[in-house]
């Protein structure tokens, strides 16, 4: 795939934007500490993350592959990842009923476990809507500095499987309805809108809502389209 050199604009725009990447990098660990969860690898394990992972098969799948698009697919999503978003269902921060009424069910330690069982889990693909996933590839592996939307792959790598140090979520077979879903969320402030003064923060979250906002449309649906087909 041939691409056309960016210009200065284009440049100066990238640039903006990566700064504002690592601005939020240098905040995450305040959102850390807030969480007080630590890693979960900590105290978590397969092993008893197994035994509570029942808990999640009715909408995830027992491996974590959920077969409704309503549902996100969690086999091998990050860990740290999934540990901080059950924390923050659990702080209302991320306002789910039916969520909230399970990670209230756990422990913290039975959290961590949950998220290190299902970061070992494998996930299974669909396919690529044909017409659009191309133009979605673009703009996963490029951005578009015009606009100062930076590359996906900068966070969540060439083929979705995301940074377990920084808390980047794998998105690699993820359904094309629930990323979108999920992208428009951070655009409206729906995605964390129990967030409120001293409770937990997502450490990425307030980048992702900025980028959001600077997606059309027609952005969010061909690049949630590509990400469902990357394996």
């Amino acid at each position: 795939m041939s691409m056309s050199p960016f210009t200065k604009a284009g440049w100066i725009g990238l640039v903006s934007t990566m700064a504002l990447i690592s601005g939020a990098a240098v905040q995450s660990a305040a959102a850390v500490e807030a969480l007080a969860q630590g890693t979960p690898f900590a105290d978590g394990t397969v092993e008893a993350g197994a035994t509570k992972a029942g808990t999640c098969s009715a909408c995830h799948g027992p491996n974590g592959n959920s077969t409704n698009v309503l549902w996100p697919k969690i086999a091998g999503q990050n860990a740290v990842y999934i540990a901080e978003q059950l924390q923050l269902f659990k702080a209302g921060v991320r306002v789910n009923p039916d969520m909230l009424k399970i990670v209230n069910s756990l422990s913290d330690k039975d959290l961590d476990s949950v998220a290190v069982f299902f970061q070992a889990q494998t996930p299974v693909g669909g396919e690529a809507e044909a017409s659009v996933w191309q133009a979605g590839e673009n703009l996963y592996r490029f951005g578009d500095p015009s606009r100062e939307i930076p590359a996906c792959t900068a966070c969540h790598g060439p083929v979705g499987r995301g940074n377990t140090v920084s808390d980047y979520p794998a998105l690699r077979a993820q359904f094309a309805e629930y990323v979108a879903k999920q992208l428009t969320n951070f655009a409206s402030g729906a995605r964390y809108s129990g967030a409120k003064p001293g409770a937990p923060t997502s450490r990425n979250g307030e980048m992702m809502a900025t980028i959001a906002k600077r997606l059309n449309s027609t952005d969010i649906k061909e690049v949630a389209a590509y990400i469902q087909g990357m394996r």
